[in-house]
């Protein structure tokens, strides 16, 4: 079958699955459909805003854009019916129920951010950079009844920077990833494939779950690569975190970047070393880890050469990690 000819139906919200469906409809594939979140309000003023993916299907000049609050609605499904799918291909959506994922005549594939069997989950690319990868990449895998279980279509590697964060990582896998759907649609054209089956239970195999603010903490007592790739795995979002104390005063502490330099100390894990005019350091397990950007709260992102052209150091620290956010990786 020409895959030309598939009639497509993409699902999808965020940036990431935009150049996916660029390429998509760019390169002449019939995407009869695309089905995305409901409009959510946003802003001081609350105005709706669109999704990612409805801004770009309806530049790409996409006639049916379906918004559906919830997945089982009848009313949904019968749309749906109507596009009469062949292909569904799924990029940082939702959940899908059966009625769904299984109604297009070849099935629906998802385009997940890991090496799979790894990293199954909300937040791959983090997980990745703070367990120190070298390699990352892409898959594309059958939906089934399991979250991230269904069977291998194709993958797509890619070495990780040792200085690479999860922006540019994330920046890397979404323009990837377009490459790796086009070729996805024209493998099950062909009629084949021989979607590899993934092991469904195995306790080895590192999870990729949500991340959320109380676990981005920094734990100073830990050697410090190990608080580097962290601090890269949650930069520029959501950032890793900690409370710097001077005096009585506590305020939050974003850090964007940093590096970690072997040195020995005896000082007690979360002192600062600085200079008060080019660095700030701070004690970890086995080093130090110098700070390069951070934010204060109440101020921008910066250099940390620039906020200490206002903002003093002596006598200051950071406190040691609240034990209910450690993460045991």
């Amino acid at each position: 079958m020409n895959a030309k000819d598939i009639r497509i139906v993409f699902m999808g919200t965020p940036e990431f699955a935009v150049p996916s469906l660029k390429a998509l409809v760019e390169g002449g594939y019939n995407v009869v459909g695309v089905v995305t979140m409901p409009d959510k309000p946003a802003g001081r003023g609350m105005r709706l805003q669109e999704s990612d993916v409805k801004s770009a299907a309806k530049e790409l000049g996409i006639s049916t854009i379906l918004q559906p609050e919830k997945l089982r609605d009848e009313a949904f499904l019968e749309a749906l019916r109507a596009l009469q799918p062949d292909l569904g291909i799924v990029i940082a959506f939702r959940m899908l129920p059966e009625v769904v994922w299984a109604m297009p005549r070849f099935g629906t594939f998802n385009l997940h951010a890991s090496l799979l069997p790894e990293y199954r989950g909300a937040a791959p690319i983090n997980w990745a950079i703070i367990n120190g990868d070298k390699e990352s990449g892409n898959t594309t895998f059958l939906l089934n009844h399991e979250i991230d279980k269904g069977a291998i279509i194709g993958q797509q590697r890619t070495p990780i920077g040792d200085e690479e964060c999860v922006g540019e990582l994330y920046d890397r896998l979404m323009v990837m990833g377009a490459e790796l759907v086009v070729e996805s649609v024209e493998k099950i054209a062909s009629g084949n494939i021989e979607p590899i089956e993934q092991p469904q239970e195995d306790t080895n195999l590192r999870p990729a779950p949500k991340i959320f603010k109380d676990m981005c903490e920094v734990d100073w007592s830990k050697n410090g690569r190990e608080i580097v790739n962290f601090v890269r795995g949650l930069s520029p979002y959501p950032a890793a975190w900690s409370i710097l104390q001077r005096g009585e005063e506590e305020l939050s502490v974003k850090i964007f970047k940093a590096h970690f330099e072997e040195k020995e100390h005896s000082a007690e894990v979360g002192t600062i070393f600085t200079d008060n005019k080019t660095y700030i350091k701070v004690a970890c397990a086995d080093g130090v880890v110098a700070i390069e950007e951070l934010q204060v709260a109440g101020k921008k992102r910066m250099a940390v050469r620039d906020l200490l052209l206002g903002y003093q150091m002596q006598n200051a620290k950071f406190r040691m990690q609240n034990a209910k956010c450690k993460i045991e990786n």
